[in-house]
Formats: structure tokens, C-alpha cells, sequence
């Protein structure tokens, strides 16, 4: 067995490697840019090398800083995660000539199965079934357009070494195939540097299914079950589960034995991948395979009872596979959603910026976070903007699911906007709740964007009556202040309002042991709670029901988080309320005839200039955030009159870029 191995990331991947290693009694070498030296991996790890620059392209993704970094500590081998390096020959080839282990498949099995076009050529070889598509490489506009009539629309654009969702087009017409292939190469050249483009039938109500496979150097090789993975946003997965709530066992086991086939024809050892399209019928497609770790793994993990991390580490060192196929059994559920700093109400942008507090669910049996984030971190504009993966698990979907529920009204994060209340609404849907899951579940259901209005909507007199125990703990210490002249102490008021909006709800509320009685709209509620004024969570029970709720101090309220729905509420004497009556609203600027940047990023294209009369629908600006384009179009007809920006520029948040006569 190694006795120190060097981790090749960074983030919630490193951390949980080492967290590994550190099990197995394995010493750990962490790497790490000038963005990310105060970072919890390198603080979790042994020992720390600085490998470069804030890009990746300056250090993560760097094979010689590297190798250098594995020489100067002794460290005897790599473990590369996932993204970055974990899939490149070139630097697998380059450990080899250094002596140092790999702990990840042979330089074959990448080869074969890294380059798209490759792995579906040796998949249907195999006897893989395969989608139908066009595997050379398209090249132009118009050969695309040329292909895609041939196959049949709609037709999936892909970059050949892509991932991630960057290079990925789906088109339903010559136009949108020649503005996607476009898109896909200029993509494809910016994150990976080649910009072959491929196209493959875009399969219409299809699940995005994946088959773990382990395998090792003796050969072995078996499946481990697999993962639901279709609720995705612009190709990038957003909640994972084990099992599947489509599969049955026949279907379970067919798509296991083909991803054991591809695997055993490239000659894979170590714990990887076989993705699927499966459509309504329970048909299957080979997608492609990752020949590494996945970020969706812990699901797999909490319903086998297998460590994967440890499997490739002991694969790696030569160890035989213990675990036979007959051994492998899927029990209870495991669900994974991925918490992003991103902002759902401005259609998923990237936020970037420090976490003033960070609060996560606290880990139970139930409860896994996987995170590589602590408060005071950095969410860096350099790299992918996950905070974390919040994996719960249960003895079936409605548990699994339950559980991860609490754990959201638990995961407390300020600084940086966050997913919470879009992965509340996901899970609480009728239609996620049924089971009914395809890839295009977040496009269908969701068509013009998350808002507000798409929260589910908790019972609201629950805010008022946490709000009025609040209110009541805040009274009843200030009423303990002592010197208070004899006869005219503080006394706490029985009756109060709480104010929503210009919404008044009064309710009476009584201290009792542990908590409080609050009767409001002529219903009585049982509270008991343990807060104390200051802790970001309100832990309750009311009326013999557990609740959870954020809270913040916002003027001369407060503002409480529960199930994804903010509300702020204001605790007032009747008296207060109706001077508040009195109070006026400001209202807001209107900004609707500016463009304005609605992330941080690169002003890459700038198709408008003064005078220019523009369409709805026309685009007006290109703006890149992390390795993404983003196109910005008009929503209205109007003239320019003002142009803000310039090419190159780097944007803030809001950032004006045109203004309209």
C-alpha cells in the first residue's frame, strides 16, 4: 500500500480523498494556486505544495508543476478527482515515465474512452447499444446543418474532448445548428483547447442513467447499481439518486453487464462510469464514459456500503477486488444535490464573493456534505462555483427525500447567493416527487426561468408564530435587566401584530416552560424552542411537529428561510402597526432601459452601437463567465443610444453595458 499520495485538485473532491487516505493511514500532499493557499484542503492535508497562478490553465492543470510537486514530497502517487487532469494521457503517460502510480485506469482505457467520438465507435464494437449520429468531425456551419438533416432533428452538437456541459448544443432547425455549432467550438476551444465537434441524435424524453463500475489489474470487474441523474440545467446535473426510480431489475441488469463489457474491452481498472440515455421505453444508449471518479459517487456509496475512494486507492496499489458481483446490494435510498453559488432568480449566475457565515446541516447517518468550503472562504471567479454536495439517505425515496428537506432549512450560507431555494422547489415538485423524470424536467417545468413565484409556499402563519416565540424570547430577557425601578418594571404585552408586506396578522402570545403559547386566527400553538437571540437557526417544535428556520435581522424586522421561501416579518404592538400604516414605500429605479451584465464576466462581443435600432430577440452583447458564453439578447425593440462598455472589459454584477433611447 502507498504511504503517501499527492491529490491533483482542489475543493469538496480533495477533501473528501483525503478524508480517505487519512482512514487508510495513507499520508496526503495536497496542491494548490495563489487563489486557493488558504483553502481547507490544503489545510486538511499533510503537506502543501504551491503549484502557480489563480487559472488552471497556470497550475491545476499544469503536469509537470505536478510531478515536480509528487518529486519534492515523496509522494508515491495521484489521485487526480475528477475535472482538471483526471482524464488526460498526456499526463498519465508522464507518470508512468516518473515511476509514480496513477490511481485512476490505465492510459488506454483514458485514450479509448476520452475522446467522444472514440468511445462510441469502441462501445458499438463491443455490442454496446449505441445512439444513431455522425462521428467524423463536422466542419463548418454548413456541414453541420448538412449532418443534422441527414440524422434528423432535433440533433445534439458535442465537443469531442468536452464536459461538464461546456461545448453542448441541442438544435432544432439549420439555424439554431449553425449559430450552436458556433457556440459548441468556440466553447470547446476555450475549456479544452480542441474544437472538434461531433452530432448524435437528441433522444426526446430521455433519463440520463449511469452504471458505477469497479474493476481491477486481476481481471475483475463489476457493477455497483445505478444512478439517477436527469434533473440537469443546460446539461450540468443538479440532483442525483441511487436508485433509479424507473429502473426495474431486468433493465438494472442489462445496462450493468454492457457497462462491464465496454469496461472489460478497454481493459479498465479503477472505479468508473458507463452513462446512458434511456427513453420511455426503458431503451438504453450508450452516452459515454468517465473514466474516473464522478461527482454524483456518495449516492452510490450510501447504498452499497462501499468506499470508492478506497477501492481506487487499493486498485491502484494492485489489491484484488474482495467484492464479487452476487455480493453487491442495493439498500435504503441516497439522494445528492449540488449547492452552487449561483442565483437562481437571475437565471442561474454565478456569484462570486466571500462567505461572510457558513453554517452546513450538521453529518448524521443520515446526512453526508461533501465540501471543500468553511466560512471566510473565497467562491473564486477562477473556478467551478460549487459550495458543496448534500447527500442524504433513507430507507426509501420519500425518506431520502425528507431528509434532505431538514438538511436545506439547516445549510445556513451568507455572503454569496446560493441554489437552496431552487433544489427546495425541485424536490418538493409533484412531479420529481412522482418519479416522472426526463432531462429536459427543469426546461419543461421551469420554461421561462425560476422565480419567486415558483417556491412552494410553506404554511405562512408558521412564520408568524416563530416570529411571535422570537419576538417573546427578545422581550422576556429585556425584561430581566436589573436596577429597574421598583413598581415600574418592564412588563412583556400579550398582544402584538406581525406585519408582512402591508399585511397585518394579530395574534396573543404566553410564556410557558420552554417556550411559548401563541393563538392566532382562533388556532392555539404549542411552542417549544431552545433559541437564543443571535444563532442563525430557529430550531422548533409546533405543536409536536420538528421545524427549522433561517434567520436574519433585516431593519426592523426579520427575515426567516424555510423549504426555499424567504418572508420577512415585523413583531409590533397594535399601536406600532398602526403608525406603520403611515409609512411610505420606495420605490425601486427603473432600469429597463439599460442592458445590464447579469454576471460577473468577460465582455467578449459587442454587436450594438450608437444609433442602432435593434429587434427583440436580436443579440446585443456575449458575455463569458466562467468558460461559458452567454448570449445577451434584446427583449424589446428600441434604438441605442449609449454604448457603456467595451469590448474586453471585465463586468460586475448589473454592470450597464448598453442604454436604449
Amino acid at each position: 500500500m502507498f504511504e503517501k499520495i499527492l491529490i491533483a485538485n482542489r475543493g469538496e473532491i480533495a477533501c473528501r480523498v483525503i478524508k480517505t487516505a487519512r482512514k487508510m493511514g495513507i499520508a496526503t500532499v495536497a496542491v494548490y494556486s495563489d487563489a486557493d493557499k488558504n483553502a481547507l484542503h490544503v489545510r486538511m492535508a499533510d503537506e502543501a505544495v504551491h503549484i502557480g497562478a489563480p487559472p488552471s490553465s497556470e497550475s491545476y492543470l499544469v503536469a509537470e508543476r505536478i510531478i515536480d510537486a509528487c518529486k519534492q514530497t515523496g509522494a508515491q502517487a495521484v489521485h487526480p478527482g475528477y475535472g482538471f487532469l483526471s482524464e488526460n494521457a498526456a499526463f498519465t503517460a508522464r507518470l508512468d515515465e516518473e515511476g509514480i502510480a496513477f490511481i485512476g485506469p490505465g492510459n488506454h482505457a483514458i485514450t479509448s474512452m476520452g475522446d467522444k467520438i472514440t468511445s462510441k465507435k469502441l462501445a458499438a464494437e463491443a455490442g454496446v447499444s449505441t445512439v444513431p449520429g455522425y462521428t467524423g468531425v463536422i466542419e463548418d456551419g454548413e456541414h453541420a446543418v448538412k449532418i443534422s438533416r441527414e440524422i434528423g432533428y432535433p440533433v445534439m452538437l458535442k465537443a469531442s474532448a468536452g464536459g461538464g456541459g461546456k461545448g453542448m448544443r441541442v438544435v432544432y432547425d439549420d439555424a439554431e445548428c449553425r449559430d450552436g455549432f458556433e457556440r459548441a467550438r468556440n466553447e470547446a476551444i476555450s475549456s479544452f483547447g480542441d474544437d472538434r465537434v461531433f452530432a448524435e441524435k437528441f433522444i426526446e424524453e430521455p433519463r440520463h442513467i449511469e452504471i458505477q463500475v469497479l474493476a481491477d489489474s486481476h481481471g475483475n470487474t463489476i457493477y455497483l447499481g445505478e444512478r439517477e441523474c436527469s434533473i440537469q440545467r443546460r446539461h450540468q446535473k443538479v440532483i442525483e439518486e441511487a436508485p433509479s426510480p424507473f429502473l426495474d431489475e431486468k433493465t438494472r441488469k442489462a445496462m450493468g453487464e454492457q457497462a462491464v463489457t465496454l469496461a472489460k474491452a478497454v481493459d479498465y481498472k479503477s472505479a468508473g462510469t458507463v452513462e446512458f440515455i434511456v427513453d420511455a421505453e426503458k431503451n438504453f444508449y450508450f452516452l459515454e464514459m468517465n473514466t474516473r471518479l464522478q461527482v454524483e459517487h456518495p449516492v452510490t456509496e450510501f447504498v452499497t456500503g462501499q468506499d470508492l475512494v478506497e477501492w481506487m486507492i487499493r486498485i491502484a496499489a494492485g489489491e484484488k477486488l474482495t467484492l464479487k458481483q452476487k455480493d453487491v446490494k442495493l439498500t435504503g435510498w441516497a439522494v445528492e444535490t449540488r449547492v452552487y453559488a449561483e442565483d437562481p432568480f437571475r437565471h442561474f449566475m454565478p456569484s462570486i464573493g466571500r462567505l461572510r457565515r457558513y453554517k452546513p446541516p450538521v453529518e448524521t447517518p443520515n446526512v453526508r456534505v461533501d465540501t471543500g468550503i468553511e466560512e471566510g472562504s473565497e467562491v473564486s471567479m477562477y473556478y467551478d462555483p460549487m459550495i458543496a454536495k448534500l447527500i442524504t439517505y433513507g430507507a426509501d425515496r420519500n425518506e431520502a427525500l425528507e431528509h434532505m428537506g431538514e438538511a436545506l432549512d439547516e445549510y445556513y450560507i451568507r455572503g454569496v447567493s446560493h441554489n437552496i431555494s431552487f433544489l427546495n422547489a425541485l424536490i418538493s415538485h409533484p412531479r420529481f416527487i412522482e418519479g416522472r423524470l426526463t432531462t429536459n424536467f427543469i426546461a419543461e417545468e421551469y420554461p421561462d426561468g425560476f422565480h419567486a413565484a415558483d417556491v412552494p409556499q410553506d404554511d405562512p402563519a408558521l412564520a408568524v408564530v416563530v416570529a411571535g416565540a422570537m419576538n417573546m424570547r427578545l422581550m422576556d430577557r429585556a425584561a430581566q435587566l436589573t436596577g429597574q425601578v421598583p413598581s415600574h418594571e418592564r412588563r412583556v404585552p400579550r398582544d402584538w401584530v406581525a406585519i408582512i408586506g402591508r399585511d397585518e396578522t394579530p395574534f396573543s402570545a404566553k410564556t410557558i416552560p420552554g417556550g411559548y403559547d401563541i393563538t392566532l386566527g382562533g388556532t392555539d400553538y404549542h411552542v417549544l424552542t431552545e433559541w437564543r437571540a443571535g444563532e442563525p437557526l430557529v430550531r422548533a417544535t409546533v405543536n409536536g411537529k420538528a421545524i427549522t428556520f433561517q434567520q436574519d435581522k433585516v431593519r426592523a424586522g426579520i427575515s426567516l428561510f424555510r423549504r426555499g421561501a424567504q418572508i420577512n416579518v415585523m413583531v409590533c404592538t397594535p399601536r406600532a402597526a398602526e403608525l406603520n400604516r403611515h409609512m411610505l414605500d420606495k420605490i425601486p429605479p427603473d432600469l429597463s432601459k439599460f442592458l445590464l451584465s447579469p454576471m460577473p464576466g468577460l465582455l467578449v462581443k459587442l454587436s450594438a452601437q450608437v444609433g442602432d435600432e435593434v429587434k427583440a430577440g436580436e443579440e446585443l452583447a456575449v458575455v463569458e463567465a466562467m468558460k461559458m458564453e452567454n448570449s445577451l439578447r434584446a427583449i424589446e425593440d428600441g434604438i441605442v443610444a449609449k454604448v457603456l462598455a467595451d469590448e474586453g472589459s471585465s463586468l460586475v454584477v448589473d454592470q450597464p453595458i448598453l442604454e436604449f433611447e
